[in-house]
């Protein structure tokens, strides 16, 4: 049951949930220094597999239900994206308007948490899903809480100093520190949440034609570089640079099995997707 609707989700991979890496929470890692960085998978070990939006083949994208999707294909980790409504509160939310994932129309940012309370996000995924509702951070986080789950939390776009840090205080007030780690493809937001929270790890989302990942890494602190497949197979060798300086390397967002074997020859610590229960599977398999 997903928020109270039945749906067909694959709960068989449940038993091999635990053979997907679940790195430790640490502190960013000082670049040219390996050891620390419990993100970097060791020779053989799995990745971690970060479930992408939720799994939003199965249920509405960046919802309480796609969470649970998720969490029932055997995920750990859970990626979502956050930006605020215009009374300042953060929403769970990838497009900059409301209006291809729910019934209403115009950009978040304008829209207060009132009105975004009222909304459907689930109807037009499926009638199943009807009343599901935008979420909160606050929403998600009490969520991965209280259901299980680690958060990979984009923020999107680039956010002011004020935005920015009620984003660390709802992770902070909700003593899930421990268990989130923020990415961006904005570098300045990530420069603010390392001022405010320096606890929390940092990752740089990227695409080919971006700037010297080893100088980014240093300049930000980062605890993992996020290219996209595009840039990862345009450097080829990204993931052996990247882990000689203490950086580990996600990778988003790849769907394809000859793909995911192609980053798991590389080294890569994560991959980020769409189709979480197969990739679970697919790496339970290749470990067994």
């Amino acid at each position: 049951m997903l928020g109270g609707v039945s749906c067909d989700v694959d709960t068989s991979t449940s038993s091999t949930a635990a053979t997907t890496h679940t790195p430790q929470a640490t502190a960013a890692p000082t670049v040219g220094a390996t050891i620390g960085n419990g993100y970097i998978r060791a020779p053989g070990a799995p990745f971690a597999v970060f479930a992408h939006r939720g799994a939003p083949t199965l249920a509405p994208e960046n919802t309480l239900p796609s969470d649970e999707a998720a969490r029932q294909g055997g995920a750990t980790w859970i990626e979502n994206d956050v930006q605020p409504s215009r009374d300042g509160v953060p929403h769970i939310m990838h497009d900059a308007t409301v209006d291809r994932t729910t019934n209403g129309t115009g950009r978040i940012t304008e829209l207060t948490t009132d009105q975004l309370a009222t909304l459907d996000a689930g109807a037009r995924f499926a009638p199943g899903f009807a009343g599901t509702r935008v979420p909160t951070l606050r929403d998600q986080l009490l969520d991965l809480r209280t259901r299980g789950g680690r958060l990979l939390l984009e923020i999107k776009d680039r956010q002011s100093r004020e935005q920015i840090a009620r984003i660390v205080d709802e992770v902070r007030t909700s003593g899930m520190d421990d268990r989130v780690f923020v990415q961006s493809f904005d570098a300045q937001s990530l420069r603010i949440t390392r001022e405010l929270a320096p606890e929390l790890p940092l990752g740089l989302l990227s695409v080919p034609g971006g700037a010297d990942p080893i100088a980014l890494a240093e300049e930000l602190r980062l605890t993992s570089y996020n290219p996209s497949f595009g840039e990862f197979v345009n450097r080829p060798k990204l993931v052996a640079r990247l882990h000689a300086v203490g950086v580990a390397v996600m990778v988003w967002t790849v769907d394809d099995p000859e793909q995911w074997a192609t980053l798991d020859a590389a080294g890569v610590d994560g991959i980020i997707t769409n189709r979480v229960g197969e990739l679970v599977r697919w790496e339970a398999a290749r470990t067994r």
